[in-house]
């Protein structure tokens, strides 16, 4: 009997694909870490099946990986040892939305855009917006703590978590959490497991705390001659008591990119920008916009442009969620690294990778959440005999972000990218607390295993 036909009588209605052609689309995600075939995939429909799944792994000790939308950055949905992918994809509804309680109830397969549409429609609010918002599930921002350019004001998923229901490596069921906004009863099992990669156990609900949703937003894009010059309009909107929902920087090589294929174009010899967003509920909203429009002239921007309406706010946001796919037009091959540093740091983290690109000779192009110093460090190259280079260049941007006090992943995760340089930022003992953490939940080691502790 083929695992397979094992797979359908233990869930049966349920799809289940054998490896090859069908379940090719499964092979891989975005983090560009190449196919990894699993010997099944199963698209469970509800916590029953994921736990009948997960009951059969320790049977047989084949193991699971499970799996959202795939647009995941760390390589924390692959197949590395083959096994069964667990897809959540079918688990697609939104359960509820409380205005009273102001909390939604969500399965893993919900689309975090559909989300987002439905609650403020509702008047009310869930801030995550990871890049990939239009197709990324819940699911994957559960397991990787998502976060996105509102986190400056707002912070990541795991703020928003309130009660989880999840499968066990065991097959056990269970629920932890509350509905409150409030409650300290014990230790937070919830986000132990929020940002843990799938590898402690498989959420199948979440129930997430809203806010209002906010009433005005305001929003502007300042140009320079250089990032060095936007990079520090950044620390100055700061030292002045403001804080702007969103903060995004743009260098140079970036803009150059995006251009040609942005809705919005970036003139010429633009040298850095900052896309900069407030939100409230007043005339004060659009004061603070004003005002930081004012901090970037005074430190050198050439031009600062508020946008009129609605239409000119999304173009301008459609042209920073497209620079890493439009990344590739500089170089057919690029190392996308998601570095974090302290904020008054941000400048200095620019300048070394400028100095390790041009030491390796690979140009670099840098954009991201400069407000809470998360930046997109990208390596171009024109060929594949280049990647050593590259992967030599990235060791010291790691290295770098770690020197300045920050971290190797500010939002991407660990998986399998990220794996062989954990323990550059975390010590021995720290390491292997965790391993002891993943022992207690996973004995047998077979949910997820491999992903973020080295060997």
């Amino acid at each position: 009997m083929s695992l397979v036909d094992d797979l359908s009588r233990l869930v049966p209605g349920a799809t289940v694909l054998p490896q090859g052609e069908r379940a090719a689309a499964y092979e891989q995600d975005e983090s560009g870490l190449g196919k990894f075939p699993p010997q099944a995939v199963v698209l469970a429909r509800s916590a029953e099946e994921v736990a009948k799944i997960l009951r059969y792994s320790r049977e047989t000790r084949i193991p699971v990986v499970p799996r959202g939308a795939g647009s995941g950055k760390s390589g924390g949905a692959l197949a590395e040892r083959g096994g069964i992918i667990l897809s959540l994809e079918k688990m697609d509804r939104i359960v509820e939305i409380s205005r009273a309680d102001m909390v939604c109830v969500v399965q893993p397969g919900v689309i975090l855009e559909n989300l987002q549409k439905a609650v403020e429609a509702e008047g009310l609010f869930y801030p995550p917006d990871p890049n990939s918002q239009s197709w990324c599930s819940l699911g994957g921002n559960l397991a990787h703590n998502a976060g996105g350019p509102r986190a400056l004001k707002y912070g990541v998923t795991s703020n928003y978590v309130l009660a989880v229901e999840a499968v066990l490596p065991d097959g056990q069921i269970v629920r932890m959490g509350h509905r409150s906004w409030k409650g300290v009863a014990g230790y937070d099992l919830v986000h132990l497991l929020v940002g843990s990669e799938g590898t402690l156990g498989v959420i199948t609900e979440a129930t997430l705390k809203l806010i209002p949703l906010p009433r005005r937003v305001e929003t502007m894009l300042a140009l320079f001659h250089s990032e060095d010059e936007a990079a520090a309009s950044v620390q100055a909107i700061f030292d002045a008591g403001l804080l702007p929902r969103a903060c995004e920087l743009f260098d140079g090589p970036t803009m150059r990119t995006v251009a040609p294929r942005a809705p919005f174009k970036f003139p010429e010899g633009v040298g850095g920008a900052l896309l900069v967003e407030f939100d409230g509920h007043g005339d004060g909203v659009a004061e603070e916009l004003a005002r930081s429009g004012e901090l970037c002239a005074e430190q050198g921007a050439i031009d600062v442009l508020a946008a009129q309406d609605e239409a000119q706010r999304r173009k301008l946001w459609e042209t920073r969620r497209m620079t890493s796919v439009a990344l590739t037009d500089i170089r057919p091959f690029k190392i996308s690294e998601d570095v974090a540093v302290p904020r008054g740091k941000l400048v200095d983290l620019i300048r070394e990778v400028r100095r390790i690109g041009e030491k390796h000779g690979l140009p670099t192009a840098c954009y991201g959440h400069a407000g809470d110093g998360n930046l997109h460090v990208n390596l171009l190259f024109d060929s594949l005999e280049q990647r050593h280079e590259g992967e030599e260049a990235v060791i010291e941007v790691l290295d770098a972000a770690l020197r300045l006090g920050g971290t190797i992943t500010g939002e991407h995760g660990v998986g399998l990218a990220k794996r062989p340089f954990l323990s550059r930022e975390q010590s021995a003992p720290v390491i292997e607390l965790q391993r002891r953490l993943k022992h207690a939940f996973d004995p047998e080691n077979l949910l997820n295993p491999g992903k973020i502790f080295p060997e």
